[in-house]
């Protein structure tokens, strides 16, 4: 069940194979062809033609029949068994492992361990293997001029598929690495992609938010003004008076709603964020987990001599927002944060006073990677799969910064986080 499950991660580019294969195929017949014809090798060519002509068959009904844009894994696996078979009959009947054109029983598999999960790629190579064997010992002599009869002695025929297999092994394993690894990554980036979407939309609302209250702020005024003269008017109906009453406390009510929106401080006159510096950023930050947090926040601006503005980022925002919360989330009681700055470059130094970082994930230099679980059974739950860390830190250095992770000598950890000014400018 599971093998049809993970058809739906591991797929083949329907047009893209059948384009390779129709390459393939016009090689192979042209090849063919030119032995039988041109060089006039005599060879058993009519079996091989018949053998290509089915194979142009089954591209023609991956193409017409097959209504999806991409194969899943089981067709995927499929129709790369039968190229490892067509291809193995044709080299059969030219050569088998004495063909130059030996190599290419490997394509196959090479292609699925990129593309397909493991199973597929261990079934693939297992045939192949057989075949090579298979070819190894069993074939038609390799096409030549009667004059002349090619014939290598065995250890060099032997070596053949040694070679072909070993090649293939490490082919495929290196496959099957980078392609998991490609995956995990695509997934972590979409995840990253999605979040930033979110942040962005959130941004928006805010400036919509700004730009509300300002054009607000005068006809409700004018409503609040035109109800008072009423009241002073006609303030002796007491049914009239109750409504009136009801129409200033609602106005009243809406002037607070916009006080509140337009005493955001990171919001200027005009309803947009014009240029903002470090200490700006963190403190914005820092206030609202103060609000939720009953930790002890310190930002310490002692070092924070030459300030550098630059338009507010919604991936700063994020990728500090990100560690600052790690170490609200890790920290017994305290969360320090230094700025330092000077004419070349900005510091933000992330200090707190929680386990530190798991060893063995510090150790081998892989925080900052995607999907990576410590072994620390002690603080496993809280860890998670780095998945934040990879994002907050892939959103940093998209925005010019270095960041650099290590533990504290008391205990705690620090993650460093640096921009020379030139590039904090840029943003």
């Amino acid at each position: 069940m599971k093998f049809l499950e993970t058809s739906k991660i591991y797929a083949l580019n329907k047009s893209t194979y059948i384009n390779l294969r129709w390459i393939a195929y016009t090689g192979q017949l042209a090849t063919i062809l030119l032995v039988q014809f041109f060089f006039e090798f005599q060879f058993n060519y009519l079996p091989c033609i018949f053998i290509i002509f089915i194979s142009v068959l089954t591209n023609l009904y991956l193409n017409f029949r097959i209504k999806e844009n991409q194969l899943n894994n089981l067709f995927s696996t499929i129709f790369l068994t039968y190229d490892i078979l067509q291809l193995s009959i044709l080299l059969f009947f030219t050569g088998g492992i004495t063909n130059p054109f030996i190599f290419l029983i490997i394509i196959p598999a090479v292609f699925s361990s990129q593309y397909l999960n493991i199973k597929s790629s261990i079934i693939l190579v297992f045939i192949t293997s057989i075949l090579l064997i298979f070819l190894t010992f069993f074939y038609f002599d390799l096409p030549h001029p009667n004059v002349l009869h090619f014939h290598a002695p065995d250890y060099y025929v032997y070596s053949i598929p040694i070679a072909i297999f070993t090649g293939l092994t490490f082919l495929v394993y290196f496959g099957v690495k980078f392609g998991s690894e490609n995956r995990i990554r695509k997934e972590a980036y979409d995840k990253m992609q999605e979040i930033m979407a979110k942040e962005n939309e959130l941004i928006s609302l805010g400036g919509q938010a700004a730009a509300a209250a300002h054009s607000l702020g005068t006809p409700l005024s004018t409503i609040l003004l035109t109800a008072k003269e009423l009241k002073k008017e006609f303030g002796t109906n007491n049914k009239i008076k109750n409504d009136l009453d009801l129409l200033i406390s609602q106005s009243n009510r809406c002037s607070e709603i916009i006080k509140k929106l337009t005493l955001n401080p990171m919001i200027e006159d005009e309803f947009l964020d014009n240029e903002i510096s470090m200490d700006i950023y963190i403190s914005e930050i820092v206030r609202s987990y103060r609000e939720i947090s009953g930790k002890n926040f310190f930002i310490n601006l002692e070092g924070f001599k030459h300030k550098v503005k630059s338009y507010k980022s919604p991936e700063i925002v994020y990728g500090l927002r990100n560690f600052i919360g790690n170490a609200n989330k890790f920290s017994e009681n305290k969360i320090e944060i230094f700025l330092r700055s000077n004419k070349i470059e900005t510091e933000v130094l992330i200090k707190d006073d929680g386990p530190g970082f798991p060893k063995d994930l510090i150790d081998k230099a892989r925080l900052g990677e995607p999907y990576i679980r410590t072994k620390d059974s002690k603080h496993i739950s809280k860890y998670g799969l780095g998945l934040g860390t990879f994002i907050g830190k892939t959103l940093l250095e998209k925005n010019f910064a270095k960041i650099f992770f290590k533990n504290s000598e008391i205990n705690g950890a620090e993650v460093i986080i640096k921009w020379n000014n030139k590039d904090l400018k840029k943003i």
